[in-house]
């Protein structure tokens, strides 16, 4: 064995290593900006997830009629077959780290990571992003109403929000970024076929120290590419037809 096949030496195991160093004290959410140090290990951590691929997880890039290993051909998702499957790699108390993989035409809804920071790689396939970011206030030059409900009580579950960006990834693309203050919300499209990505989020989710994950909708009119528009979320119970199952993750051990 060549001493780059160990998986100490993995890519995989740096970046978790790193990760962990990032992480370890990072800008308190709501506090001044990051610190210098803080950047620069976060600047560690994007490079090297430039640089993995899906070979280096062994993960082989699947067509929109495969299936994994051992589960039976896949049915459309509202037979029974989860339109992403989730490959955990490892979890500390600092940050959690594995691999999204989200069948032809799946979506993953608009959701958020509250207090948290977020890397995702692409590592096959293409991904359309979009990242909103809740509005303590709204900004000068937006609408402030707020849109027509249904029922008066659903006024509690409306946030105002601001579209940040948009884009496509790749595996030849860099990763993409949250922090608790920026980005912070994403609805994640598969494009073209099958997909899978890389994803780190610190700290992780935990609903028992505030960290639960929410879903929202739209109510306004689709804002497209129109980066920096206000509009009006609602907060929503977990679409029916998204879930995501688990399957084993084949690539190289990490050690922390």
């Amino acid at each position: 064995m060549m001493p780059g096949d160990s998986d100490m030496s993995s890519i995989v195991q740096r970046i978790a290593h790193q990760a962990l160093v990032t992480f370890r004290s990072p800008p308190r959410v709501g506090g001044a900006d990051a610190g210098k140090c803080f950047l620069e290990n976060l600047g560690k951590l994007k490079s090297l997830m430039t640089e993995v691929r899906a070979a280096d997880l062994k993960l082989v890039p699947r067509r929109a009629e495969d299936s994994p290993p051992g589960v039976a051909p896949p049915l459309p998702f509202h037979h029974g077959a989860p339109p992403v499957t989730y490959m955990h790699i490892c979890e500390t108390e600092r940050f959690s780290m594995g691999v999204f993989l989200l069948k032809s035409g799946a979506s993953i809804p608009l959701h958020d990571h509250p207090g948290m920071h977020g890397v995702l790689k692409v590592l096959y396939g293409k991904v359309r992003i979009r990242c909103f970011d809740r509005l303590e206030r709204p900004s000068g030059g937006g609408s402030t109403a707020a849109p027509p409900l249904p029922a008066p009580a659903q006024v509690g579950s409306l946030r105002r929000s601001v579209l940040r960006s948009t884009g496509e990834y790749t595996e030849e693309s860099g990763p993409c970024v949250l922090s608790p203050d920026r980005d912070n919300l994403h609805h994640i499209d598969a494009v073209d076929g099958p997909t899978a990505f890389m994803d780190i989020l610190a700290p992780p989710y935990d609903p028992d120290d505030g960290r639960d994950c929410h879903y929202y909708r739209v109510l306004e009119a689709d804002p497209g590419e129109q980066k920096e528009k206000e509009l009006w979320l609602m907060e929503i119970s977990q679409p029916p037809d998204f879930w995501c199952g688990g399957e084993p993750y084949p690539g190289p051990a990490v050690s922390l």
